[in-house]
């Protein structure tokens, strides 16, 4: 009967221990080389700060009216009137020779829901899709309301009710977290007019 050696089992265990221990420092190495912040200490070449965006509330700060951070009719007509005093086009939105003639250009940047890019945005889709009336209805009476919302898009983003009877605020809420997730997709044809 052939006989076996008893140490057999010892030198799997330390070989299955010593390729675990391997793969565990293989997988180590690599997620602290992946990883950019330098260790305690350490200098290295920081990024350059990203870019400041301006909020609705800091527009309306420099135009000295109420600050409610709702970029609604007062607003854009207070910076319309600002844009007359100052030479600029006079279109009622806030973008860049408008900020920087505010002195907004560079502010800092407030993750808040009305950042003035999207506000520029948002402001050129409601001018184009219903002349910027919050209660428009499109002739078929599909779409609704100032950023011409089906019902289906409407209630997707927690809409309740009529878009055209909701508050102007709320249309704006929910069209920039719309723009937010899908640019100008939602709006086809002005879309293809702004961005051009």
């Amino acid at each position: 009967m052939p006989q076996v050696d008893s140490s057999l089992p010892h030198v799997r265990r330390l070989a299955a221990l010593v390729l675990t221990l391997g793969a565990l420092l293989t997988v180590a190495t690599s997620a602290f080389a992946a990883d950019p912040t330098p260790a305690a200490g350490a200098t290295a070449a920081q990024a350059p700060p990203k870019p400041k965006k301006v909020t609705t509330r800091q527009i309306q700060k420099a135009l000295g009216i109420r600050a409610d951070g709702v970029m609604g009719p007062k607003t854009r007509r207070a910076i319309k009137r600002f844009q007359k005093r100052n030479g600029l086009v006079v279109d009622g939105i806030a973008g860049p020779a408008t900020l920087a003639k505010l002195g907004l250009a560079g502010a800092p940047r407030n993750a808040t829901l009305d950042s003035a890019d999207t506000a520029t945005a948002l402001a050129r889709i409601a001018q184009c899709e219903s002349g910027g009336d919050p209660t428009a209805v499109s002739p078929s009476g599909q779409y609704r309301g100032k950023y011409q919302f089906s019902q289906a898009t409407w209630e997707a983003l927690g809409g309740t009710g009529d878009p055209a009877e909701a508050p102007e605020h709320v249309q704006d809420t929910l069209a920039a977290a719309l723009y937010r997730q899908r640019g100008l997709a939602p709006w086809p044809s002005c879309g293809a007019k702004i961005a051009a």
